[in-house]
């Protein structure tokens, strides 16, 4: 993906493709032009394409690394957040502009009116306030320069549960580690588990945020894919075995001293694990899988991807030691898609002081509170960056590029004209396409050529005509979305033909 770049207008090109033929659209605009914003709904082609990048993570990440996934609820009692802290770390800033009203985030306000990116999170209150006097930020609103006192905005909805609550009791979790967390016990007990014990999650989590924008990147309802490693601190033998024929790989790092120039070091695994980098196997081993599932199976360049070591101040309260694994497109620049932080034994201690209730396990005769270390993965980010880094355009059509493993739609079967005897034929060879498990989409209406641009403009790799000469020989034409060159397939091949070329055959390769 990505070899044709665009400028400022891809982020409008492709939100725009998007709701016009079914990837995602803001959530009851289409009836109430007041509805708050930050909820997204996606329709028939993104909700396939989100089903798709799920199921990889799945195979790719949760069966190889032998993980149990579990579903906890969306709704957890507020004690657990007190436990976890983040009833008093989670947080943004915001500022209020004095003649409007409107409430903004102060780092996204400084940096997208100066342009100033690095360690915004990390910095005071008072320096932050200096910088919008000094730099005379205006409300992008009224435009006026006139704000409040920053103050701490938590991100979580609470509420109130039961008809006996009298004050929020409950909130929607912001993150769903603490679903994991919070069942680590029980579940490790009836798995018979043992250390190195891993769960998955994916599910839904809940940020009030002050100003959410740009589509799928900053929303109040979105969905992560988790992966939750508990671990003893003290043996990652495990990991050692795992990593050893990885350790040449290379990974990409922004270090901390690295942010004023943007320098991007690569260091392979055993570089990043020797120096003590990345702290132990176990770490420098998840580095290395997430690295490789983006660029190798997503399909996202390694230029494009890099992970972003955070300082204090912008690491979250709970890690030790914090990166972001960015993806980089010319509109939005770098934008975090997993979360990866190790956050020691803080949540399972906090638990355990709170709850009253002994978390620790025996290992060998010790007792030992485990580690956890966790990467988390905005789904909806994924999503975008997917069909951002697969836009294309010339003179004569758009199209996705996407990878063809992702493609919501794998074929199109058209008759190549709207006569009887052709529609008939066609809807016998989608039926057979679809029983044999393909997601097929069917259409008589148009020139054949609209036909394929439709097909090309929501990415489908593949489109299957029967014309005249299908009644009288029973081959087909298959046309390649990319290169829009076509060839002749005996009917009988067709299914394991497209089964090869979905998996990345070329069409000259599949009548040699």
């Amino acid at each position: 993906m990505g070899e044709q770049i665009l400028k400022e207008e891809l982020f409008e090109k492709v939100t725009s493709l998007a709701e016009r033929r079914g990837f995602f659209w803001q959530s009851a605009r289409t009836l109430y032009s007041d509805a708050p914003a930050g909820y997204w709904v996606y329709g028939p082609l993104g909700t396939l394409l989100k089903r798709k990048i799920t199921d990889i993570w799945r195979k790719e990440i949760v069966f190889k690394e032998g993980a149990l996934e579990i579903e906890t609820p969306l709704t957890l009692p507020i004690k657990v957040f007190k436990a976890s802290g983040h009833l008093e770390h989670f947080f943004d800033k915001l500022t209020e502009c004095r003649k409007c009203h409107t409430r903004f985030r102060v780092d996204k306000l400084i940096e997208e009116q100066c342009g100033v990116k690095e360690n915004l999170e990390g910095m005071s209150d008072e320096d932050l306030m200096r910088i919008l006097i000094e730099k005379g930020v205006r409300c992008p609103r009224c435009r006026a320069s006139n704000w409040t006192e920053i103050k701490h905005f938590n991100l979580m909805f609470t509420l109130q549960v039961g008809a006996d609550a009298i004050e929020p009791n409950a909130a929607l979790r912001p993150e769903t580690t603490q679903g994991s967390v919070v069942e680590f016990r029980k579940t490790y007990m009836v798995s018979r588990g043992k250390l190195p014990f891993i769960l998955a999650q994916v599910g839904r989590v809940f940020r009030n945020e002050i100003s959410p924008r740009r589509a799928l990147i900053r929303m109040r309802e979105f969905q992560q894919l988790e992966i939750h490693i508990f671990f003893d601190p003290d043996n990652t033998s495990d990991y050692d075995r795992k990593l050893k024929p990885l350790l040449n790989y290379k990974l990409r790092f922004l270090r901390k001293e690295d942010r004023e120039t943007g320098k991007i070091s690569e260091i392979t695994a055993r570089e990043a694990l020797e120096s003590g980098y990345t702290v132990n196997s176990l770490i420098t081993y998840w580095l290395v899988i997430y690295q490789k599932f983006f660029n190798e199976v997503i399909g996202i360049p390694a230029e494009r991807l890099r992970y972003r070591e955070l300082i204090e101040g912008e690491k979250a309260h709970y890690a030790l030691v914090h990166w972001d694994l960015e993806v980089y497109t010319e509109d939005l620049g770098w934008v975090e898609l997993v979360n990866n932080a190790y956050r020691t034994d803080h949540d399972l201690s906090g638990h355990q002081k709170v709850s009253g209730v002994d978390l620790s396990v025996d290992v060998g005769g010790r007792k030992l509170m485990p580690h956890l270390y966790e990467p988390s993965i905005g789904l909806d980010r994924v999503v975008y960056h997917v069909l951002a880094l697969s836009y294309r355009e010339d003179v004569k059509r758009v199209w996705l590029a996407l990878p063809r493993h992702l493609a919501p739609i794998e074929v199109a079967v058209f008759p190549l004209l709207s006569k009887d005897e052709l529609i008939f034929r066609a809807k016998q060879i989608r039926d057979l396409l679809k029983s044999e498990g393909f997601h097929v989409f069917y259409d008589e209406k148009g020139s054949i050529g609209r036909r394929y641009r439709r097909m090309d403009e929501v990415g489908t790799p593949a489109c299957v005509t029967v014309d005249y000469q299908t009644l009288s020989d029973g081959t087909v034409t298959l046309r390649d979305r990319d290169t829009m060159n076509q060839v002749r397939l005996r009917l009988e091949e067709l299914p394991r033909a497209l089964r090869r070329f979905l998996s990345g055959a070329s069409l000259e390769e599949l009548v040699e």
